[in-house]
């Protein structure tokens, strides 16, 4: 038995059945084509927490910082001297934020877990990152709008997530194996959001996300869920 199957990302309506696995089902919204598990199958907080205690990311492990450079290279090229950055999602082990600040960045970081100052989402930012952070968020709508709020006009959220590509590869993905996946993009799930921001949108790599905000600031899009913003 699921829940309700509205869409965490837009609220739309009719989701449809993509796939079910022995652990889980997994819907999909026909408007904006996320695909997602529905909160029934989701870890609690300490189920969740044990998961992200098993990573052993830092800022000395070279092969991070080369999968990290996917999305510090792109976004990098974009920045202005001196940009002022938030990682959100930063883990038990911030990396990024490192190498943002040895390119001469200032940055901050957040994460619910590892980093829960919420002081740091009240200010505003050149620039956000999250990597590998957007398939675990249960409330996607919500979380992107409000990054996407912290932004000032110009500003980039640049986000790494592995996209589906169909549903043959979906079904045997190693991705979905991940009991705190929740949430998974395509591209044309992206391509949505981005119009719905009132964004441009990038796809540097195959699991990389730039999307730019306006130099004028967003228009206010609202849709079922989501925040307001200016």
């Amino acid at each position: 038995m699921t829940d309700s199957p509205t869409c965490p990302l837009c609220a739309g309506a009719d989701c449809t059945h993509y796939h079910r696995d022995a652990r889980r089902v997994y819907l999909q919204c026909p408007r904006c084509a996320l695909i997602f598990v529905p909160s029934a199958f989701h870890l609690g907080p300490a189920e969740e927490r044990a998961v992200y205690d098993q990573h052993q990311n830092s800022p000395q492990d070279a092969g991070y910082r080369r999968f990290l450079s996917r999305l510090f290279t792109p976004l990098s090229a974009k920045l202005s001297p001196g940009a002022c950055g938030l990682d959100f999602g930063s883990g038990p082990g911030p990396t990024l934020s490192v190498m943002f600040e040895e390119a001469g960045h200032s940055m901050a970081i957040y994460d619910p877990y590892y980093a829960p100052d919420t002081a740091v989402l009240a200010d505003a930012y050149d620039f956000i990152t999250a990597t590998e952070v957007v398939e675990h968020l249960s409330a996607p709508g919500h979380e992107l709008a409000r990054l996407v709020g912290l932004l000032r006009p110009g500003g980039w959220l640049g986000l790494m997530t592995k996209r589906p590509t169909s549903h043959a590869t979906f079904v045997h993905w190693h991705y979905i194996l991940d009991p705190t996946h929740v949430s998974f993009y395509s591209d044309a799930t992206f391509t949505w959001l981005a119009e719905h921001l009132g964004m441009q949108v990038e796809f540097p790599a195959d699991d990389v996300v730039l999307l730019h905000k306006s130099a004028q600031g967003n228009k206010p899009v609202r849709w079922a869920g989501m925040v307001e913003w200016k």
